[in-house]
Order: structure tokens, then sequence, then C-alpha cells
């Protein structure tokens, strides 16, 4: 693994500078030489994959299978998903030609922004980052990327991956710390990829804002899992526990609370307990199958909130265990919750499951609607009429029903949030269309009747118009 080498202002300017001379020949490449691109990062990934492993267990203790099934089966799969269809995504767009433009033909042309900035997270370093990527490349765009510095051994990896596979004028990976993303926010990218908390995504907009850079903003938030009287709940908890167990929920998709209608609320908590221990193998601090937080002042901010709660009434349920030598926290399910704790309030990105009850729907809807948009929500219902009604009295950037953040895996589906939840979509289609310009082509093939209207502007004429605004 390369060592970490400080990034100074001057050769932040110097890669941008060239990425600036260069992004015209990287954005008229074919769709042959981008697919070379694409599997020559495919090849790159599968090389590394035992050493992202041992990257990603060195910076959060993340287990090897949870390294192949969160960071490397959604990397391959968006790689190869854009290898299938860049041809398709490339290719002009015909557009109708409506009757008053007879005699023309127009098209959309996708064509690539230029130098884009792509800034990552740390809880999932790698995924975060190459997916993105991918729809850059696709799109035949620069990038410089800047990973976050709370997972140091797999940015340090990916700088030396990505090396092996770009020459920096086209893609560059770019580490330091606040100091580094300010420096690199100065600068007039085309485009912005910022993946991580709703209060930087305002600082990144606006200094975007300040050299019109078009963002693409993937936030978080509160996201919530409605669970009605008619839900499956061996299945539903099933999921649910993955959801919270996987990466120690330190996930901007995770269940971040539970809406239980009340009948259902003792047999849902049972159930929760049974599975976090089951998941655990006895003991979650010694399981090799559990992530832990992944430094120390996020495992001071999750056990903040969980003294907040408890000190406002909260039951700890289900785990509660920590070992600050350690950063961990057992998954933790709380009941009674004072909707005014901190654990309601803030984004939790962390084991800790709050659940709460509804007698209606409308109740659980007005719950979800009383706080900011959400970047996900899950429903677990058998009844079509109220998951109809939860989708149509609610708003959120995504949402699977009957299992729990699977549309984030869906590389035909959007993935983004809304509001504070985000701005933006990212994923196959969506995620090239974020990195490209939609040019619109208009050509005049044959003579045009709107050749016609020119002044002096005529009886005739004006009948002409009258005809086009009352027909066409």
């Amino acid at each position: 693994m390369v060592k970490h080498q400080q990034s100074d202002t001057a050769r932040i300017h110097r890669i941008f500078e060239a990425q600036q001379q260069h992004y015209l020949t990287v954005g008229n490449s074919s769709v042959a030489e981008r697919k070379r691109k694409l599997k020559k990062l495919l090849k790159t990934v599968m090389n590394y994959r035992s050493r992202l492993q041992e990257a990603l267990y060195k910076d959060f203790h993340k287990p090897a299978f949870e390294v192949d099934a969160v960071e490397i089966l959604p990397t391959v799969g968006a790689i190869k998903h854009a290898i299938k269809h860049l041809g398709r995504w490339v290719a002009p767009h015909r557009a109708p030609t409506p009757l008053m433009f007879a005699g023309s033909t127009s098209w959309v042309r996708y064509e690539s922004k230029g130098v884009c900035l792509i800034i990552s997270p740390w809880n999932f370093p790698f995924n975060i980052t190459l997916i993105p990527l991918v729809s850059a490349i696709a799109a035949g765009n620069t990038a410089i990327i800047k990973p976050s510095e709370f997972t140091p051994h797999t940015a340090a990896l990916m700088e030396e991956m990505l090396a092996e596979v770009f020459d920096e004028k086209e893609v560059a990976v770019v580490q330091g710390e606040v100091d580094t993303a300010q420096e690199l926010l100065s600068l007039p990218f085309n485009h912005i990829f910022f993946t991580g908390s709703p209060a930087v995504g305002k600082i990144v907009m606006e200094a975007a804002a300040k050299n019109l850079a078009s963002v693409t903003l993937e936030l978080g938030g509160k996201s919530p899992t409605v669970i009605d009287e008619t839900a499956d709940l061996k299945k539903a908890v099933r999921r649910i526990a993955l959801a919270k167990w996987a990466n120690s929920g330190q996930i901007c998709t995770t269940c971040d609370y539970l809406l239980v209608h009340e009948s259902r609320e003792q047999e849902l908590l049972d159930l929760l307990k049974a599975t976090f221990e089951e998941f655990a193998g006895g003991d979650a601090a010694t399981s090799g199958s559990y992530t832990h937080v992944v430094n120390e002042k996020h495992f001071h901010r999750v056990c903040q909130l969980l003294d907040d709660a408890k000190a406002k009434g909260a039951k700890v349920v289900a785990g509660g265990e920590t070992d600050e030598k350690e950063n961990f926290i057992a998954p933790t399910v709380l009941t009674n919750v004072d909707p005014k704790s901190r654990v309601m309030q803030e984004e939790i990105f962390g084991p800790l499951l709050p659940v709460l009850t509804f007698k209606t729907l409308q109740e659980a809807v007005d719950i979800i609607n009383a706080g900011e948009r959400p970047l996900t929500m899950n429903i677990f219902s058998k009844r079509r009429k109220n998951i109809d009604f939860v989708l149509a009295h609610t708003r959120a950037g995504g949402t699977t029903i009957n299992n729990a953040t699977m549309h984030f895996y869906n590389h035909d589906l959007p993935f983004g949030g809304v509001n504070n939840s985000g701005i933006g979509k990212a994923h196959g289609w969506y995620g090239f269309v974020e990195f490209s310009n939609a040019r619109a082509i208009y050509r005049q093939d044959l003579p045009s009747v709107l050749d016609l209207m020119t002044p002096p502007y005529t009886r005739w004429k004006e009948r002409i118009i009258e005809l086009a605004i009352k027909y066409l």
C-alpha cells in the first residue's frame, strides 16, 4: 500500500488545471474507449479484493463477508451495468417533431459536464466512492476524488488502485482533512457529487453556488420503517435486523426508527431481541460478523444519543453494551422514546433502534411528516390499501416494500433523497444523466413554415398564429 502523501494546495491546483486542459479529450472519447476504462477498473477492483477486505477491517473491523456484500458486489454490479448499457446511454436520443416544426429533426445529446469533484464518506468508503466514479467515467468526465480521512487505510488503497487505472489528468485521489476539502470546494468544478450529512451538504452547495457548479447531494436524515398490523413479523424483523446490524447501523438508508402498530409491538420486540442474539452468536462484542463504530469520536456521539434517550425515559429492551477501547456498541433496541430526545431528532448513524407505536396509519404518517423528508422509507404490510396510503401521504427519496433498504442495490432504480435528504439521483442511467449535460439539438432539414412568420405581421400571418394556438 502506498504511504499517504499530504496533498498541498499546489498539488490540488496542478491536478485541477491538468484535468481542465484534458476534459474535452476525455469528453470526446468513444463508447469503446470508455468501456475499456471501465473493464480495466473492473479487473483492478477484483485484483484488490483481498486487500480491500484487509483495509476495511483495519479501518473499522468490517467483516470480509460484509466487504464483499456491501462494498465490492454493488461496485462490480455498477461497472458491469454501465458497460452493458453505455452504448444506449450515449447514443443520440431522438425527440418528437411537432407539426409546426415539420421539416426539422430534434434530438438530445448527452455530453460530459467536464471536471468533477467526488467527495465520499467513511461509512461505505469504497462503494460510495466508486459508484459515482463509474457514472462520471461513463459520461466522459474527469474527476478528482476526496475520500474520507476517517478511513485512512481504504483511502490510501483507493489512491494506489486508481493510479493503476488512470492518469491523474483524468482521475486522481486527493487525501486530506477539512482544509483539503475547503481548498477543493474553492475551485470552479463543473459538477460536485457529495455524500454526507445535510449540514455539510449545505456547505458544499453554498461553495458550488459561487461557481454556479451543478451538484448531486446524497444526504441522510431520519428514515422510518412502518410495520402495520398485517405484516409478516418474522420476515420483517430478520430484514430490519440485518439492515441495522450491517455496518453497525452506520448506513444512511438503514432503519433509523420503527413505527409499529400497537397490537404487534411486544411480538416485534421479542423477535428483535432473539434475532440480534442469533446474529451475534452469543456475544456481538466478539462476533466476527459485526462491524464496529468507525472511531472514538463517533463512538462517543452514539453513546451520547443513547444516554440522552435513557435520561428522558427510554427503556433498553435489547443490547445496550458498549466497549470504548474497541469502539463497540451492541445493536440496541429502545422503547418509550421521547420524541424530543436527540435520538429522535438527529440521524443516528449507529446501532440504536428506537421503536414507536401507532394506532392508525394517519398517526404514523403524521409522525413521519413532522420531520424532514427522509432519504428512504420501508413499509411492511400485506394490505395493498395500507401500502398505497403510506406512499400517497408521505414523501421520501426511495422506498422498499416488505424488505429494508433494498432499492439501493437495483442499478435500474434512481437513488437519492429529496430536499433535506438530498438533491439529484445516482446509479445506472440516472447517475449517467447526473454527470451529463442534456444538450438539445435542433436541425432544420427542409424549408419551414416559420420562415414565413417574419415582420411585417400581416393579417394572414396573425391568422396562422391563431390557428396554431388553437389546434397545435
